[in-house]
């Protein structure tokens, strides 16, 4: 038996060969179509691939039921757009105790965090841009302007970075980039705001 969110989907274990097989048949079936897999149990027990194709090595002759739980991906972005938020407290805290550091004259550690933070940054930006082009969101002006003044921001630092200018950077940390940061609130809830409407035409 192969169930889709509590539904079956008419589907026999026994005309595949293994996992794999049966995974990607489901897949192709349109069962899951504008959702993301959360969870897949196998005779029940939760089952997550440690290695890629894991799934292929499960021969079908052990399976008795195969159940895959999902989500829809817009209620997925949302969840997302909420870790996002958390993402943004991260990158002010980050930022301050960078700022600390520097201003300790504990240059060593301080280049550490400030490395993690930068890291942190790209990824958020990367992450609300994928979510952006994902849902094909509105042109919100605060987003445009959110990522113009990070960008510019970026570059500036940058620069103080390479003239080892520490307090420099300490300010701009401070007075220019925690506010920056900050700003992403409001454009993080516009951006879930935009996908529940999405979702709610659909």
């Amino acid at each position: 038996m192969i169930m889709v969110d509590g539904r079956e989907t008419g589907l026999a274990v026994q005309s595949f060969e293994n996992l794999e097989q049966l995974l990607v048949k489901v897949m192709e079936d349109k069962h899951l179509e504008g959702r993301i897999v959360t969870d897949v149990l196998v005779n029940k027990e939760p089952f997550s691939e440690i290695y890629p194709h894991q799934a292929e090595d499960v021969d079908a002759s052990g399976i008795e039921t195969v159940e895959i739980v999902s989500v829809a991906t817009s209620e997925m972005a949302v969840n997302i757009t909420r870790e996002l938020y958390k993402v943004v407290t991260l990158m002010d805290r980050g930022a301050r105790r960078v700022a600390d550091l520097f201003r300790k004259a504990d240059d060593a550690e301080a280049l550490e965090v400030y490395q993690d933070l930068m890291d942190v940054t790209r990824d958020f930006l990367g992450m609300i841009g994928v979510l952006r082009n994902e849902f094909s969101l509105k042109q919100t002006p605060g987003f445009n302007q959110a990522a113009n003044e990070i960008s510019a921001l970026f570059s500036e630092m940058l620069e103080v970075l390479e003239n080892e200018d520490w307090i420099l950077l300490a300010d701009l940390l401070e007075y220019e980039f925690i506010p920056a940061v900050e700003r992403w609130k409001k454009v993080i809830a516009q951006l879930r705001e935009d996908i529940k409407e999405i979702a709610r035409a659909a």
